[in-house]
């Protein structure tokens, strides 16, 4: 049994202070230390775990769902989109910051090393996912993201401003003479209690992911990442702040029994959609919204049930290219879940189902009332990142939230008054009473049975009754808190969550009684309000701490909008003061002296890991303690190169990745000179550390030469890589590019190709058209040479025409899609024509592609026709390809016929060509 821990005297805690105190050390909290240290200010960072590897963002990232990059989306239509997504309530003010500093924070953080996708050109291969606006940017690296973060804060002169208190769990945030002055803790390790004063406080805890419970009924198997409990969501309500659209729940869609996200964002654009049973495709939302859940859920229920992410039908390269993504970054214990099961891609479609519910506003709109400065109601406190309700923020919002708060909050320096002695004492009671009753009921009974109440009673569809009866469960359970037992700090961190998690509950439950209508599809769905109520109801539903201690309610009016939406106007206007919000009476089932009458007779009433430096299972040699306690000083190249050419191969292994963490002047020719390593562990760290931080080393002939060289080395993951390096940085010509195109290799002829398309060589692109082995390498010589049509069309056509004969059906149809940029004249078009008659209907949609930009004579009859195709696929090209010909009557009358297809895309598109 656990050695009971002491409790600490109020008066012996540890006092710190600070100009910035943050607590959260994930996405928004780690951007927002770093942006008030560069303004000068000394920051605190607090996080109850560890900053290496905290936070949804350590768990990995698969891309980013809202890039507003120039050229590709406009601030104004994203605002617009997100409008609609929310059913007009949103702050625009808030969602346009996102959107007019979201590109600059991509490059920002391009900055420090994280890799987003580009093309061949080096533009950012931002995708469309949604039917309008172009937003998906992948990140097909993304697990290292919060490494190159704490990269950043590790760096000299941010050590100098930034302290770093891990262990650290903060409970509530302190307040004086109306406004924000520090926080109280106690540290997860040793017990101890900890007191901060500070100038500003900035909230980035993350999302209230432990708030129903997942249907595998384990405690931590949630969507979100189930170490954010609410800290937040209930430190800023006990402090006063406001919090806005708490009845809006984040409710998503995922892999059956697994904890993790289907991964529609990164499948869709290699192909891959959600159907039924019967392999169609049902949603008619154009985002992940409340209403697209809705559809979801109603066809999970439904006998055309269950529902798929649908991947079976995808070629190998594409089934490869996503099981490298999805294994690697979102969730890496992903394919041994498959594999447990039996199920390949290849073979199998992956079963969805809908998440346990969850509070957060960066997936739907639930979270801490903010300005466009990321400023609560609470004079100098600020929340960032899913806390914040900016709806459907994701990470790149975190940031500029997190950026935003952190450059406000530096205007001011450590509060310097007493801190109140009431809100210590009541801090101190909340964290230590476990211990006062260890042998009480453990935390996860608790938190299991309050959680199960959340399922049965505020999960959607909500009802009035149920609702109060959630409210009647959650007061019991506060004497169940009461009595919870603990023995160690470890055990007081859990607790402690289970108070946030009530919290969180109570109010999820009282806001979704407070609003007497349904909005946001599945969301906010009243069984007993079943309809939308813009005359009453077109209001922001905020909620604060009464002077009592009661939660009380107001309704506050949308702000006139920024960017006009056609469906919704909203006025502006007063707020309505709602008070309190009391449950119905469900004491008895209906009135005790009435007798039961007829149905027909009454009246209508939702732990990432990091590697060690060593591998797991290399002994710790003495060299390797060195090395790790040398990582530690941030040292120059000079003290690593003993080390990168030590004989031991593990040592190097783990020069390459302390090399990687410190970025030396010099790392970029070192790491390429690690490629010709002996090792082929050594070779493959360099090569994939050479990738990570490709964005941030300079494009130096050290480096070029290194690389070159690399091109000859035995091992095709250098070649690879070296040929991929030289691409970005712009240091090969297609001279040297073209010699790798006999390669033996099928990846390193794939880079190659991706290098001559940077450099525009439509000549060496055309003469390996045909000659090259591989499906996969002719597919991607198809697509590079539809990028270089603008400057070489003839060179171009001419190549794919020849592809048009190709013996693999795959390949016809990437060059007829390829003509589809590259323009398609009447020879070409009359061979889309009889090409709509392949049998693979890859082809046909390619052909029904290459037609969009044919002559509309002989075009616009052959898409006609094409839209009775049997494949959604190929009936969805020739909508997409009928728009861009002139909107004469017989393009209009088979658009409008498209909006009955039987397909959900289908429809979709004509209707938005109408």
């Amino acid at each position: 049994m656990d050695t009971l821990t002491a409790i600490p005297a109020l008066t012996d805690a540890e006092e710190l202070s600070c100009d910035v105190l943050v607590i959260g050390g994930g996405t928004a909290g780690t951007m927002a230390a770093l942006t008030a240290a560069e303004r000068g200010a000394d920051v605190l960072l607090l996080e109850k775990a560890h900053v290496r590897h905290s936070g949804a963002l350590a768990m990995g990232m698969d891309g980013v769902n809202n890039a507003v990059v120039p050229g590709r989306a406009e601030p104004d239509d994203y605002v617009a989109e997100i409008t609609r997504a929310n059913d007009g309530i949103v702050d625009q003010s808030t969602v346009r910051q996102t959107a007019v500093r979201g590109f600059d924070m991509v490059r920002r953080l391009e900055s420090y090393g994280v890799k987003f996708e580009k093309d061949e050109h080096g533009e950012y291969a931002v995708r469309q996912v949604h039917r309008s606006g172009s937003y998906v940017l992948p990140m097909p690296e993304g697990k290292d993201v919060k490494k190159v973060l704490y990269r950043q804060l590790r760096r000299r002169e941010m050590r100098e401003r930034i302290r770093i208190e891990n262990r650290v769990m903060p409970v509530r945030v302190l307040t004086a003479r109306g406004r924000a002055v520090g926080a109280v803790g106690f540290h997860t390790r040793t017990g101890a209690f900890v007191t901060v004063r500070a100038g500003a406080v900035i909230l980035a805890t993350g999302a209230c992911g432990r708030l129903g419970l997942p249907a595998s009924g384990y405690l931590y198997g949630t969507y979100e990442n189930p170490t954010n409990a609410g800290d937040g969501y209930a430190m800023a309500y006990h402090a006063g702040a406001e919090l806005t659209g708490i009845e809006c729940f984040q409710i998503n869609p995922l892999i059956k029994d697994y904890n993790g996200p289907a991964c529609a964002y990164v499948a869709n654009p290699f192909g891959g959609y959600q159907v039924n049973r019967h392999g169609e495709r049902f949603v008619d939302s154009d985002y992940w919204s409340g209403q697209m859940m809705a559809e979801f859920a109603a066809e999970v229920a439904s006998d055309r049930g269950p529902v798929y992410l649908k991947l079976s039908h995808l070629p190998e390269e594409s089934v490869a290219a996503l099981e490298s993504i999805l294994h690697s970054t979102e969730r890496p214990t992903r394919g041994t879940f498959h594999a447990g099961r039996g199920h390949d891609y290849r073979t199998h479609d992956v079963e969805m189902h809908i998440s346990e519910i969850g509070l957060c506003g960066g997936h739907s709109a639930s979270g801490v009332r903010v300005d466009d400065h990321a400023r609560t109601t609470v004079p100098r406190l600020y929340a960032a990142g899913d806390l914040a309700c900016v709806p459907h923020n994701y990470m790149i919002g975190a940031f500029v939230f997190g950026d935003l708060a952190g450059a406000d909050a530096a205007r001011y320096s450590a509060y310097d008054g007493e801190l109140p002695i009431d809100q210590l004492r009541e801090a101190h009671e909340l964290i230590y009473r476990p211990l006062r009753n260890p042998d009480g009921p453990p935390q996860p009974q608790v938190e299991y049975k309050l959680r199960r109440f959340v399922n049965d009673y505020v999960a959607p569809p909500k009802s009035g009754a149920r609702l109060s009866l959630a409210l009647e469960a959650f007061e019991r359970m506060r004497a169940d808190i009461a009595e919870m037992g603990a023995r160690t700090p470890h055990e007081l961190m859990r607790c402690a969550e289970v108070t946030f998690i009530r919290d969180c509950a109570e109010m999820a439950a009282r806001a979704s009684l407070a609003r007497t209508e349904s909005r946001w599809g599945l969301y906010h769905d009243r069984l007993d309000h079943p309809h939308r109520d813009d005359a009453s109801w077109f209001h922001h539903l905020d909620l604060r701490k009464s002077p009592s201690g009661a939660m009380e309610f107001t309704a506050r009016p949308v702000a006139p909008y920024l960017v006009p939406v056609d469906e919704y106007t909203p006025v502006g206007g007063p707020s309505r003061q709602l008070g309190e919000v009391h449950p119905e009476q469900v004491a008895t089932a209906g009135a005790r002296e009435v007798a039961p009458v007829a149905m027909g007779q009454r009246s209508a009433v939702l732990t990432a890991t990091v590697p060690s430096a060593a591998d797991a299972d290399t002994p710790a040699t003495p060299r390797l303690l060195e090395l790790l306690a040398l990582a530690e000083e941030e040292p120059q190249l000079e003290l690593l190169e003993s080390y990168l050419a030590d004989p031991d191969p593990a040592v190097r292994r783990t020069a390459v990745t302390v090399l990687t963490e410190t970025v030396p002047t010099g790392t970029g020719p070192a790491l390429a000179a690690a490629l010709t390593d002996t090792d082929a562990g050594v070779r493959a760290a360099a090569a994939a550390s050479l990738r990570e931080l490709v964005e941030t080393l300079p494009p130096e002939p050290a480096l070029r030469d290194a690389l070159t060289t690399a091109l000859s080395v035995a091992d095709p993951v250098v070649r690879a890589a070296a040929l991929d390096v030289l691409r970005t940085l712009r240091l090969g010509d297609a001279g040297l590019f073209a010699r790798c195109l006999p390669d033996a290799d099928i990846a390193v002829r794939t880079e190659a190709v991706r290098a001559l398309v940077s450099v525009d060589a439509a000549a060496e692109l055309a003469r390996a058209a045909a000659a090259d082995p591989s499906r996969e390498v002719r597919v991607t010589i198809a697509k590079g040479l539809a990028t270089v049509a603008e400057g070489a069309p003839d060179v171009a056509r001419a190549a794919l025409a020849g592809l048009l004969d190709d013996a693999d059906a795959l390949v016809r149809a990437a060059a007829y899609e390829a003509l589809g940029t590259a323009g398609c004249p009447a020879p070409l078009a009359a061979r889309a024509e009889a090409a709509l008659a392949d049998p693979a209907w890859q082809v046909r949609a390619g052909a029904a592609t290459a037609l969009g930009v044919a002559d509309s004579g002989p075009a616009v009859p052959a898409l006609v026709k094409a839209l009775a195709d049997p494949n959604a696929d190929v009936r969805k090209a020739a909508v997409r390809s009928l728009t861009r010909h002139r909107p004469t009557e017989d393009v209009r009358s088979a658009l409008a016929g498209a909006t009955a297809d039987s397909d959900a895309d289908v429809r979709a598109y004509a209707a938005k060509a109408l």
